[in-house]
This record gives structure tokens, sequence and C-alpha cells, in this order.
């Protein structure tokens, strides 16, 4: 009995990543997700109230296991005797690139992560300033103490358009596409290599 109640929240949920992926978040419907979902309008509002509350969700159950991953990662690196830039990088790139693999629908998520970049949703925006910003603040931190002759809004500059390239490699939008016989795992553990190494040279760059 008890794990009724998760597992229609877990459904919808899976079945809203899948429409916001397909769909964007304006051009997915209530009706298409109680069809897609199996269930009906009162069970979305008793699990989420709301359409946009359910969009935050759809995040939250994703960025809260990715967030803490990278703060550890990141804790890990600035234990070791002497971390570098590339340490750093690796602490913010590795896990993100990891969720699209590793995780049953990482790569849907990913879809919808490219949505909420595409979408001009200030709402969707201003939720995930207030309760993942303080991920970035500390990533920007210790790049920060890396390099300190940028000053704050170069740096910011450089970490956003950083951000991009990673979000355009987790969604696998790129010329570069996997060869058949090398694994999903190989191919990103590759394109992380490639994204740390030029994301440490454009933060480095006069």
């Amino acid at each position: 009995m008890n794990s009724t109640p998760f597992s229609t929240k877990e459904r919808i949920l899976g079945a809203a990543e899948e429409l916001f992926a397909r769909n964007g978040f304006a051009g997915a419907s209530l009706r298409e997700l109680t069809a897609s979902a199996k269930v009906n309008l009162a069970a979305v509002n008793y699990h989420f109230g709301s359409k946009d509350n359910l969009i935050n969700e759809v995040f939250r159950r994703r960025l809260d296991e990715l967030s803490t991953h990278r703060l550890e990662a990141l804790q890990a690196a600035r234990d070791k005797a002497k971390s570098t830039l590339e340490d750093i990088l690796a602490a913010f790139i590795h896990p993100a690139l990891a969720l699209s693999v590793d995780k049953p629908g990482g790569a849907t998520f990913v879809r919808v992560l490219a949505r909420a970049y595409a979408e001009h949703n200030e709402r969707l925006r201003k939720f995930l300033s207030e309760n993942y910003g303080h991920v970035l603040k500390e990533f920007a931190a210790a790049i920060s103490a890396e390099l300190p002759h940028l000053d704050k809004e170069e740096l910011y500059w450089r970490i956003d358009i950083i951000a991009g390239a990673l979000t355009y490699a987790m969604a696998d939008f790129g010329v570069i596409k996997r060869r058949g016989s090398m694994s999903e795992k190989v191919h990103r553990e590759r394109a992380a290599e490639h994204l740390i190494r030029f994301a440490a040279a454009g933060l480095r760059a006069d």
C-alpha cells in the first residue's frame, strides 16, 4: 500500500520528463500528461498542485543528486595536496556527463535541461537560481582562487559559456558522434577530457 503514492508520483514525473523533452514546457498539456502517465488530473493536483510545481519537481529529482555529486567532487579536489584548475572543472563536468549515461531517463532529462536554456521561462530560471545557484557560486569561488586576476564579471561570463558547452555535450548535439565500437561511457569520458582541456584554456586566456 505504501508504495502506491510513490510509484504514482514517479510515473507522473517520468511521463512529464518525456513530454517536456518532446514538446517543451508551454507545449505540453496536462491532458497529454495524464494520458501518458495513466493517471487522472486529480492525481497530478494531489502530488504537485500545479503544472509549475510539476516542472520544478522534474528538475529537483535530478538536480538535487547532481548538485550533491558535484559538491562532493569539488570538496575532494580541494582536499588534494595540490589541486589544479582541471580538477575543479572535472568536478563540475564529470557528474553532469555521467547523469546522461548512468541514470534511467538521464538522457531525456538532458533534453529537458536544453529546453530550459532555450525557452525564456523566467519563473523556471528563478527556481533554478534560488535552489541551485549556490553550487555555481562554490565553483566560481574555487576557480577564482586559481585565477585571481579575473574580475567577477569576466569570471561569470566564462563559466556561463562553459555551462552552455557542457549542456551541448550532455545532449550529444555535436558533429562528433560515438563510433559503433565505442561504449557510451567511453565516449562521454572522451567528451569530458576535451571539454575540461578546452574550458581550462578559455579560463586561463588573457
